[in-house]
Order: structure tokens, then sequence, then C-alpha cells
């Protein structure tokens, strides 16, 4: 959900580089805002939520790293107020050199008779670890002695709250510098960070919330701009753009009208999910393109959709279109189980001039093309990985973030590229991620549901003449919540891709 301050004000869940957050601080403190007493609210706030995650009731015992910086002046204040609260509190500073007013925090906290250890392993007894070595802005690998300290501690069976980001993480590409803490949980301040929106840091950060500390939006905005260019998709975002409301006198191809392109003699399961997850988004009316040999069974399972049987080649792929006019169908949507046989097919969705989705198949036959046409339509592509590498070779995917922008920029298309953070960039910068996911959706058939119930959703909104790249983002935000509810109730071993297809509904009425 969207973050509401302490005045009221929803705030956007904006994603920062180090270097934006400096400047918005900056900006606060040019305004008069004292640093120490900024320090006090935040600290505040972060005692408060971890006696509300570990009353006293439960554990006695915290351990505190504190490091050079204002993100160990945190830790120091902190200390202070579960030292008030009861809580026997030992401290590990491994830093001769400290800023000022973590030196004065140190001084106050030492005066108050809170133990100071110089052994890490001293730590190791504690119930609890709070990490407060180093916040945003770390740009040099970590060495000893921390990097050993980091390693003991990594191997304690103890939880570690990290106080903004794990220490010896990367603020904007998530990458490991040196060593690293691997956080039960993080408290994020103020604004996320961007390394908390990539798949390589997800086993450091552990649960991720965001702090909020009341940033002015003046200021958020005045170095982020009034759209800022990433942006964390929140369920309030997905819901505001669901074209599920009708007017009360309709008719079906009012309603959306998609062609599903899937599926071969080889694999014919990749047309009936996608097929399933198309009739999930409530498109008014479903075409699914064949191989004459599969219409039996998608006529069997789906006998609301309109089968269209296709000529077959020796292989079981679909020849060609026939002469299907692809101008009547409000969003195409190819790729699942085709096979790369099927080249003629997708060079025929790559000619209409219709909003199209490429997904599996049709994206390794992009590939084989050697270029990636510039299509007037909504071009929609959906890789993971290793189909984003076939796809442009030449982008390094060490930041998921800046490649997919890079991709879509080069290729005039939504790239949506898979993964535990899936990440949606347009053409124009703009970036969504969504980070709410479960691994339940690591099975075989997963990607097939999202291609049919994106593109219903592509339908509906080309229809409802709503804004369509919008609709990209809602679809893979959809699919994630009806994983995360069908792995609750199930486990995440219980979701196989024909299962997850019975959640969607219920996803967004929960």
């Amino acid at each position: 959900m969207s973050q509401t301050n302490s005045r009221g004000t929803i705030l956007p869940e904006f994603a920062v580089t180090a270097q934006q957050m400096r400047d918005i601080e900056g900006r606060v403190f040019a305004a008069g805002m004292p640093v120490a007493a900024l320090m006090e609210k935040v600290a505040g706030k972060i005692s408060q939520r971890i006696q509300a995650l570990y009353p006293l009731s439960k554990l006695q015992r915290v351990g505190i790293l504190v490091g050079p910086g204002h993100n160990g002046g945190d830790a120091l204040v902190v200390a202070r107020e579960l030292h008030f609260s009861g809580y026997q509190v030992l401290i590990y500073c491994p830093f001769s050199k400290l800023k000022d007013l973590t030196a004065q925090h140190a001084q106050y906290t030492k005066s108050l008779g809170i133990r100071f250890v110089e052994r890490v392993d001293l730590l190791c007894d504690c119930q609890l670890l709070i990490d407060g070595l180093f916040g945003f802005g770390l740009e040099r690998s970590l060495s000893e002695p921390i990097t050993m300290a980091i390693e003991q501690l990594n191997c304690c069976s103890t939880p570690i709250i990290s106080i903004d980001l794990p220490s010896g993480l990367h603020t904007d590409t998530g990458e490991v510098m040196g060593k690293a803490i691997r956080a039960s949980r993080t408290l994020c301040l103020g604004l996320w960070k961007l390394a908390f929106l990539q798949d390589r840091a997800l086993d450091y950060i552990g649960e991720a919330e965001l702090i909020d500390f009341d940033l002015p939006l003046t200021d958020i905005e005045a170095v982020l701009g009034s759209l800022p260019d990433v942006t964390r998709f929140t369920t309030d975002l997905a819901h505001s753009s669901l074209p599920l409301h009708r007017p009360p006198v309709t008719h079906k191809y009012q309603q959306g009208h998609l062609l599903l392109i899937c599926g071969s003699r080889q694999y014919a399961g990749g047309a009936i999910l996608a097929g399933l997850g198309a009739r999930g988004s409530g498109v008014g009316m479903l075409s699914i393109a064949v191989p004459t040999s599969l219409k039996p069974i998608l006529t069997a399972k789906l006998p609301e959709a309109l089968v269209i049987e296709c000529p077959e080649t020796e292989t079981g792929a679909i020849a060609h279109l026939r002469d299907l006019d692809l101008a009547k169908y409000s969003a195409i949507a190819c790729g699942c189980g085709i096979t790369q046989d099927a080249i003629t097919v997708v060079q025929s969705v790559l000619a209409a001039e219709k909003p199209l989705i490429l997904d599996a198949d049709a994206l390794n036959i992009l590939a084989s093309l050697g270029e990636i046409p510039r299509r007037q339509s909504l071009t929609i592509l959906t890789p993971h990985a290793g189909e984003f590498k076939r796809l442009f070779p030449q982008i390094n995917l060490n930041n998921r973030i800046n490649a997919s922008c890079q991709a879509a920029s080069e290729s005039s298309a939504v790239v949506l590229l898979k993964g535990a953070r899936t990440i949606i960039a347009r053409p124009n910068g703009k970036v969504d991620i969504i980070v709410e996911s479960t691994p339940a959706l690591a099975r075989g058939g997963s990607g097939d549901v999202l291609t049919g119930l994106m593109g219903g959703l592509i339908a509906l909104a080309n229809c409802a003449q709503k804004p369509l790249e919008s609709m990209v983002a809602t679809a893979a935000w959809w699919h994630a919540q009806a994983a995360i509810l069908a792995a609750r109730e199930r486990t995440e071993l219980g979701v196989d891709a024909h299962t997850l297809t019975e959640y969607l509904i219920r996803a967004i009425l929960s």
C-alpha cells in the first residue's frame, strides 16, 4: 500500500538513488531542520517499531552495531531508548573516529552505563541484533575487520534488523560491497532506495518496510520531479487502473476482444493456461488461434472462447494465420507454446497495427530475426533473464533496472523483465516495479497465465480508452497477488499454474 505520513498525506512509493536522498535531506536541513532533531525523530520511530516487533516480554538482550556516520548515530539513539525501556543492551562499535553528532551520542550512551564490547562474537548471545554500521551511500567495498565481523554475525542464528539498508549493500544497485549483513528485516527510512527493488539484494534485505518521517512532498518533488522515474507499484495504483466497472448497457465487443496466438502439438498446455489467464481478466470476447490438432482440446477446456484452427507444420506448430483479419481485435498476445517453428506467425503479428504482447517463443523468434521492429502500436515484451539476453545481448543485466530502461528505449517497447522483483520499463524512461511476489511462481506455465491475463486487460483498456501502458504493471501485480494468496492457503509447493488461474478473481476481492 502507499504510505500515509502523520499529517495524513498519502505519499507515492518513489524509489530513490543515494544522491537523490542526499539532495532531499539537504533541502530539509537547509530549510532549518536540525540534523540532531531529525535523528531523534527517526531513531524514535525505529525504536518504537522494534519494540512492537520484539516486546520486552519476548526478549531482553539486544546487540547494536554502530557505524561512524549518522546511521551509527541512529543506532545509538535506538540503544538509548531500548535501554530506558528495560532492554539489556550491548554495543559494538569498531571505529575510532565518529562523526561529531554520532560521537556525542556515543559519549552519552556510555555515561548511562550501557556496555560497549570490543569483540563482535560477544553479540551472538543476544536475542536480537540491530545493524547500524552503514546506511545509504556506501560506495566502496568493506574491508577487515568489518567484513570478518559481518561474516561472524551472518553465521549466528540471531535475527538482525538493519537500519535503512543492510550494511555492505550498494544503495542503487543492491550489489554486495565485499560482505553484507543478511538482515531478517530492514527498516528503510523516508523513501525506498533502489537496492530494495533489485533481485540481487533480496537475500540480504529480508522483510522490508518503510519508516516514514514526514519528508515534505515539495522537497521530494523538487529533486525527483512530480513524476519520478522509478515507482514501487502498489495496490492503490493497481485498483486505480483496473477497468472492472462496466456501464449498464454494453455488449461483449465493447469489453475488449483479445486474440491469443498460442500452442503447438508439443505445448498444448501453454495455450490452455494463457486462455485461462485471459478468461480471468474479464475480457468480453476471447479468440484463440491454435494448430488444427489442438482445437478439440481448447474447445473442451475453454468453451466460451472462439477457437480458430490454423494450418500446422509437420512439427505441430502454427504454419500461418490463414486469412485472419488482425485489425478487428482490441489486442493480440502471441508466443505461449508456439515453438520457434512459428516464424511466419510472429512476422504477421509484428505488422499488425494493434497492441501486441510477445512472450516465450515469440521472443526467441524475435531475437533470431536480428532486429526488433519499431511498431506504431504498443509493443510489450515479457522476457525472463535468458530471453532478455537473447533479445538484447549487448545490454549488461547486472543492474536490472538500468538494463530494462535501456532495452525499452532501444526497442520503443514496454519491457517487462520477470524476476523476484518484476520490472516494467517504458520507452519514456518511467519504471514500475512489482515488489510483492512469491517463489511459488517459479513453476512451468506461470508466465503463460500472465500473458493471457495481460492480454485481456490490454484489450479491455483499449476499448475503455484507458492508458494501455499502465495495464502492464497492473497485470503483473494481479498475477503476483493471486500467487501470494494461493501460496498462503496451499503453501508455495501447492501452486501450479492451473491452480493459479483459480485465484485470479479472489486476489482482487481480498
